[in-house]
């Protein structure tokens, strides 16, 4: 009888929404450096009146660890990166370092990806590095959410941390961030779920023992204490495909790219926090 009673105390506890948002009056400051962590939402956004990074909702002691470098566990990820950045690697005999002189010089170019290139095409991050790595330097790509990859996005990332984000959805981007918006509103899956049912109809709510976020991706790659390692953007739209049941697209594909720039959008306004920390 006792544990009935404690079993209809626990649906019941679990069916309760939590509508609140863990650190809505919290600041987040990383080195001195404030942070932009709520907005008005950007006009193409029709269903939400502001915008929250996803800091906001996580607890005291997950939020600290991103306000200080020193205990932020992602830079362990970024130190390495930084010794790669110097490594000479393939048949031209070329590091990183040897056509760009320090990481310093990717300022600004997070905040604005991803972005059309001059052939019309959309281009993320890890495909500049990987055409780096094979045009330039005589070496072999990297996997798209591989450790190296996601170290030196992160690096990449860390240097337009604090600045907005401002990712251009107009002209040539118009029709991929159609796209991009199609898939996220499309219901997928055994679970028959779409990105908006969590992150845009459900943020603030308990899932299980946790916040649910806007599912803003302007602190990618992000440090998930679940799985100890920097995770990918490709690698988050992965695994939430998987959450709900549902076949992914390939990372790299043009689904998840599209994908990429339409969440991305959704964040315009709010700052670069790259790398940040989540559960």
């Amino acid at each position: 009888m006792k544990f009935k009673k404690l079993i209809t105390v626990v649906v019941g506890a679990l069916a309760i929404p939590f509508a609140a948002i863990a650190g809505e009056d919290s600041q987040l400051t990383v080195e001195g450096q404030l942070m932009v962590t709520s907005v008005a939402a950007p006009a193409h956004m029709e269903n939400v009146d502001e915008i929250f990074s996803g800091w906001v909702f996580r607890k005291d002691e997950t939020q600290a660890l991103q306000m200080d470098d020193f205990d932020n566990p992602a830079f362990i990820f970024i130190d390495k990166a930084i010794d790669t950045f110097s490594k000479v690697e393939g048949t031209a005999g070329k590091a990183c370092v040897s056509c760009h002189e320090s990481p310093e010089v990717f300022k600004g170019l997070r905040a604005s990806m991803p972005r059309i290139n001059s052939s019309g095409e959309l281009e993320t991050i890890p495909e500049l590095v990987n055409g780096c790595r094979t045009e330039r330097m005589g070496a072999e790509k990297w996997k798209w959410s591989g450790g190296s990859m996601a170290g030196i996005v992160g690096l990449i990332g860390l240097q337009s941390r604090g600045m907005p984000v401002n990712v251009n959805i107009d002209g040539a981007a118009s029709s991929t961030w159609d796209k991009g918006k199609e898939l996220y509103y499309t219901r997928v899956g055994q679970l028959n779920m779409s990105c908006a049912n969590c992150h845009e109809d459900n943020y603030g709510n308990m899932i299980r023992a946790d916040h649910l976020s806007m599912g803003q991706i302007n602190g990618f790659p992000t440090y998930r204490l679940k799985n100890a390692k920097l995770n990918t953007i490709h690698g988050r739209f992965k695994g939430c495909m998987k959450n709900i049941r549902a076949t992914p697209y390939k990372e790299g594909s043009d689904e998840f790219k599209a994908l990429e720039l339409y969440v991305a959008s959704r964040s315009n306004g709010l700052t670069i926090e790259t790398p940040s920390v989540r559960n």
